[in-house]
């Protein structure tokens, strides 16, 4: 055994010597341990705080945040939460190396691209990068800026918060507030425009900002709407305003939504990562705004009847999927998948 007993100590020892040897190196009160058990595949296992870190297998794959590294992987690095970072220098210092190995990879500070080296040329290859770029699937915040025509029906610029939730059955990235709405919403009641967002009728682009007495834009009211149709892509106002790959809910997605959450009122919608509460809505035959603080009306993208399309309602007592009128204005909630 070897101590110091400023901090920590070592120990090694074996334990049925010629059966299940076992090699053990502890520091610090175990907090770190070099483990290695015959009875345990002959792997060795680098372990913090009982919690394995680094594996070498018997066959010599090496695991790095993985027991299990793959047998065809002479390192396997596994990580949800950070990535592999190569060596990085300029490019005097690429070129300083001695005898570089057929395949060694280095990033170029100089020029902020990855290099490989090719042994048969002598040179340094480039790796080539493609015109895309990473997007983070569902950020912490979606800015955009929306102008007002034929979908927003003034300027504005909105910042939507986002949250990735499996309330539909799978992970889908949601916005918490409705589309147009400055702010989220306070409370299940919140009457407040500000609060409320905009609202459409089926399979209309064109959104209505409506203050508590005046509609904007106040254009004629289409009172009839006959189509057999879902809501296309082309007209949905998730994937115009926000983006491709927004859309609105089916409504599948809304009666999942409903069942996974429990919702049985507007306070259980409210408490959900949805944020989802009573914005009210435009009345079918005038677009005049009614409910506002009391009921919810929010669209699917799914057609019942010619007539009528599916939507997520809910008020104090109630909250359910159901059809109606096409020419209602309602509130539209964004998700992508």
């Amino acid at each position: 055994m070897f101590e110091d007993s400023s901090w920590c100590y070592l120990k090694v020892k074996t334990m049925n010597p010629g059966n299940d040897a076992v090699l053990q190196l502890y520091a610090d009160d175990n907090n770190w341990a070099f483990h290695h058990d015959e009875s345990e595949s002959n792997d060795l296992n680098i372990r913090y705080n009982n919690s394995v870190k680094m594996t070498i297998s018997k066959e010599g794959n090496m695991g790095v945040g993985t027991m299990n590294p793959h047998a065809s992987a002479i390192l396997d690095a596994s990580s949800t939460s950070k990535g592999f970072l190569p060596p990085r220098m300029n490019a005097n210092a690429i070129t300083s190396i001695q005898n570089p190995a057929n395949g060694l990879m280095v990033f170029n500070t100089s020029d902020n691209k990855l290099y490989i080296y090719v042994a048969s040329a002598g040179v340094w290859k480039e790796v080539l990068y493609g015109t895309g770029t990473l997007v983070a699937n569902c950020p912490p915040t979606l800015t955009v800026t929306h102008t007002a025509g034929a979908v927003a029906p003034v300027n504005k610029t909105v910042s939507y918060g986002t949250v990735m939730t499996n309330l539909t059955g799978s992970d889908k990235c949601w916005i918490t507030k409705n589309l147009g709405a400055d702010q989220q919403a306070t409370s299940a009641t919140d009457a407040t425009e500000a609060s409320a967002g905009w609202y459409w009728q089926f399979n209309k682009k064109q959104g209505y900002k409506h203050d508590g007495t005046t509609r904007t834009p106040n254009t004629t009211w289409i009172s009839s709407i006959n189509e057999y149709s879902d809501w296309q892509t082309a007209n949905d106002p998730c994937a115009i305003l926000l983006g491709a790959g927004w859309r609105l809910p089916t409504v599948t997605e809304w009666s999942n939504a409903v069942q996974n959450g429990g919702w049985s009122n507007y306070n259980h919608a409210y408490a959900s990562v949805l944020k989802l509460h009573a914005a009210g809505y435009l009345y079918y035959s005038d677009g005049s705004l009614n409910g506002r603080g009391t009921y919810g009306h929010d669209w699917s993208s799914t057609q019942d009847s010619s007539t009528n399309g599916w939507r997520l309602a809910f008020n104090s007592s109630n909250c359910s999927v159901s059809n109606y009128y096409k020419t209602y204005g309602f509130s539209g909630r964004c998700l992508r998948d």
